[in-house]
């Protein structure tokens, strides 16, 4: 029988690297996003409707990617699916 401690630490430290990545990258993605709509007001302020609602709708796509991997993270910590194999 296999050591599970050693594949429960595995996954986790897995899991830590994966939030860690799957955060930080929508992070930079929003800022990167923020800080060219706020250069597009300061050129054209007359279009601050139609930028605000674009960069919002970029915005909530870009969170929904973090929100995604925090789902698929938290089902690999507490439904993993090969710790079965590893009990047989």
């Amino acid at each position: 029988m296999p050591d599970l401690s050693t594949f429960t630490l595995a996954s986790t430290v897995a899991a830590v690297f994966g939030v860690s990545l799957g955060v930080m990258m929508p992070a930079i993605a929003m800022g990167w996003a923020i800080s060219r709509a706020l250069d597009a007001l300061s050129r054209q302020p007359e279009a601050e409707r139609s930028i605000m609602r674009t960069l919002f709708i970029g915005l909530a796509m870009i969170e929904s990617l973090a929100i995604y991997v925090l789902v698929i993270v938290l089902i690999i910590l507490f439904r993993n699916p090969l710790l079965e194999y590893l009990t047989q």
